[in-house]
Parts: C-alpha cells; sequence; structure tokens
C-alpha cells in the first residue's frame, strides 16, 4: 500500500516517468485526486502505397470493399478500447471520437486523423494515437494482397486539451 505522496515522490526518482514506482515497478498513475475536465486530444499519422493500390482506394475498387469507410470504424472501435491493449491506460468513458481520412494522389498516401474527446481525471492522447495506428492498419490488411510494401509513418500526437498540464500543440510538422 503506497501513500499519496508516493506519486510525487517516485516521479522525481525516475527522471519525471509517472508509470513506474519509487521501486522501479511498473504501475497505474493514481489520477483519483486529479479534477474531472473536458479533455481533448488530436493524432495523426499515413500510410503511403504503390500507385496501383492508391488507385484501388481512391476509386472503390478493392476486392474487401470500402478501405476508408472500414477503417473509419476500426479506428473508431480502437479509442473505445485503448485501456485493453495499452496495459497502463486508464479504461475511459469517451464522450466523442472523430475520424477523418484525406487521400493525398500526389504522394499515394492516405492521411489520418482522429480527434477523441471525454469529460474525465486523464487525457485522451494514446486513445487518439490508438485509433489512428488501428486505422492506418486497417488499410494495411485490407490491400496487403496487391501491396505487403506499404509504409505507416508520422503517427504522432498534434494537440491536447485540459487537465493540469493544460494545452500542448506540436511545433514540429512532420510532413
Amino acid at each position: 500500500m503506497t501513500n499519496k505522496n508516493s506519486t510525487s515522490s517516485s516521479i522525481e526518482v525516475n527522471g519525471g516517468l509517472t508509470h513506474f514506482d519509487q521501486g522501479g515497478q511498473a504501475h497505474m498513475v493514481d489520477v483519483g485526486d486529479k479534477d474531472s475536465t473536458h479533455r481533448i486530444a488530436r493524432a495523426a499519422g499515413k500510410i503511403r502505397m504503390q500507385a496501383a493500390t492508391f488507385a484501388l482506394i481512391q476509386n472503390g475498387h478493392a476486392k474487401k470493399g470500402d478501405v476508408i469507410g472500414i477503417a473509419r470504424i476500426a479506428a473508431i472501435m480502437a479509442a473505445k478500447r485503448t485501456s485493453d491493449l495499452i496495459p497502463l491506460c486508464h479504461p475511459l468513458a469517451l464522450t466523442r471520437v472523430t475520424v477523418d481520412f484525406e487521400l493525398d494522389a500526389e504522394n499515394h498516401a492516405v492521411l489520418c486523423q482522429a480527434q477523441v474527446e471525454t469529460y474525465g481525471k486523464t487525457g485522451v492522447e494514446m486513445e487518439a494515437l490508438t485509433s489512428v495506428q488501428i486505422g492506418l492498419l486497417t488499410i494495411y490488411d485490407m490491400c496487403k494482397a496487391v501491396d505487403r510494401g506499404m509504409v505507416m509513418s508520422d503517427i504522432r500526437v498534434l494537440e491536447k486539451h485540459g487537465g493540469k498540464s493544460g494545452d500542448w500543440t506540436a511545433v514540429i510538422d512532420a510532413g
């Protein structure tokens, strides 16, 4: 059993890492004393592919169906299941998940952006990142029969709002 001060002292011992106690053991961060606030996170990433693969997606001719529509549903489901996938994430009651895809014909890429919201005691950055990654993985899965060389990249948090640490926006544009 730990006391309420163990979180702040373990942060000092572990160089700012919050998921380890003073003994270096992994633990779920105690958010019990935090205020519930409106929390928002937006994340993005992309998947690049061969021109012919991009054309299948763009024209809606992929054998497995509507690639973007299915990827959107997968991305939303992933946000809702993040705590089942990432061991120390808190289960959250999400209030909103939006997922948008943009077709970049010049680079034969599909860009994905997810925004996740909740009113709670911890942020939703992991949910937004998981949403993007699963959306892109779904595109890969649906198109791998014609292009196993697709590359996912630039998965990152773009911004977050709410909580004690306030607002944060990425300063580096990964393109």
